[in-house]
């Protein structure tokens, strides 16, 4: 039974509008494939608009402007990495039936368990940094209003959102879907408007390398803006609104059906993540590779792919930074409710994380370089719930025959050590300019 921390889930509506009832017979087997795989997708569609959100607009622009195709092997392999620990979280809320956050809280030391929310903290003010930026953005270029008037509409609208949703968690489920369609059509309409290389695409795909220091900081960027600390602890809290499961039975036939929509829905994030530094890639690589400002990129595609493609990209940034901002602050009071084992009010938890990002950018830090930046923060504190996960998802006492096997426990394991190793080479290079 989840904890007072977790989401209720007494009124969850089932999905099409079923009842609590419909829900219980697909939990239990007694309804079609296509109907319960419907009602049981939502939680991985919510955790993928952490892998396309305003950070990666930066990361991905410049990934492409700079360095062409040859980062789009670091945008995949980021993805991979994190279908399994989507996976594994899911995984870990469905059996059982607490989030990662409560469970730190409750199975490791206290003050281990402390260092996890600080630094989990300090990555929800990054996330919030990144997605109020990109909304922001997006208002300053449509409206012309200044960034922290945008920020100030990011969060109003936001705060509107998470009201409409009250206790029915299927509503976010839908009106996110909704921002990842929407973002997803507008950079297939970039795909089809851009002048691709596919070749060089496909060779970049494949092809590991890393140009240089600069090319170093981006990838980390990209590890950051993809694999993300919030999008880890939250995936394990969506399953806990599907309701409790009272069998291994059920908790397999439900696993099921979780692993597929991790891989769809995190194979078509990956797909739109592609997109951006092949768009990116196409548009400025030749001719522009200086580009590196979301703004810089917006004006000049009006000349360069004419005003559909430009506004395809102001459409989907808006979006993103809209939705992601409203999962982050999802996450944020999943993160802090589980550790402290405390229902948060919304307004509160905005305003633990808003305020700093307001913060910095009323400090005249410049918008992308403190998006891009938010990501390498975010790569720096992952580790903490990657091996977090890692040791309570192999743990058999607790996850029974559902643990871990040797094969996902290597694959997470080099999963986290391909993250340790990129944050001591960017270390290295802050500390030492090698």
């Amino acid at each position: 039974m989840a904890s007072d921390a977790s989401f209720p889930v007494d009124n969850v509506p089932a999905a099409g509008g079923m009842s609590h009832a419909a829900l219980r017979d697909a939990i239990a087997g007694r309804r079609g494939r296509i109907v319960t795989g419907w009602m049981f997708t939502g939680p991985a569609v919510v955790a993928s608009i952490a892998y396309i959100d305003p950070g990666n607009f930066a990361t991905n622009i410049q990934a492409g402007a700079k360095y062409g195709y040859t980062l789009l092997w670091v945008v995949l392999s980021a993805n991979l990495i994190a279908m399994l620990f989507q996976a594994l979280s899911a995984k870990l809320g469905i059996v059982t039936g607490r989030n990662l956050a409560e469970l730190a809280r409750e199975r490791f030391p206290w003050p281990l368990a402390l260092v996890m929310w600080i630094v989990s903290e300090i990555a929800a003010i990054a996330t919030d940094l990144a997605e109020f930026l990109g909304g922001a953005i997006g208002f300053s270029l449509l409206f012309g209003m200044s960034l922290l008037t945008g920020m100030a509409a990011t969060a109003v609208i936001t705060y509107g959102i998470l009201m409409f949703n009250g206790e029915r968690f299927r509503r976010i489920e839908l009106v996110v879907g909704l921002f990842v369609a929407v973002i997803g059509v507008c950079y297939v309409v970039e795909l089809f408007i851009a002048p691709v290389n596919w070749g060089g695409a496909m060779a970049g795909l494949v092809t590991p390398q890393i140009a240089d220091a600069d090319a170093l900081l981006i990838a980390v960027g990209i590890v950051g803006a993809t694999v993300m600390p919030h999008a880890i602890y939250l995936h394990s809290a969506l399953t806990q609104s599907r309701g409790v499961l009272n069998s291994d039975a059920e908790r397999e036939r439900v696993l099921r059906f979780s692993n597929r929509e991790v891989i769809i829905a995190l194979a078509l994030a990956g797909v739109v993540n592609m997109a951006m530094v092949i768009m990116a890639a196409a548009a400025f690589n030749a001719g522009n590779p200086e580009v590196a400002e979301i703004e810089t990129a917006y004006h000049m595609l009006t000349p360069l792919l004419g005003g559909a493609a430009a506004t395809a990209f102001l459409i989907s940034l808006l979006a993103s930074g809209v939705s992601s901002s409203v999962v982050g602050t999802m996450a944020g009071q999943v993160i802090m409710q589980g550790f402290f084992r405390r229902r948060i009010p919304i307004w509160l938890r905005r305003l633990v994380t808003m305020v700093p990002a307001f913060a910095i950018v009323a400090m005249g830090v410049g918008a992308t370089q403190a998006l891009v930046m938010s990501q390498v923060v975010l790569s720096l504190a992952l580790p903490f719930p990657m091996i977090a996960l890692i040791v309570l998802s192999s743990d058999r006492a607790l996850m029974g025959r559902f643990a871990n096997g040797r094969l996902t426990k290597i694959a997470a394991l080099v999963g986290a050590a391909v993250i340790l190793v990129l944050n001591a080479v960017l270390l290295y290079h802050t500390a030492f300019g090698g």
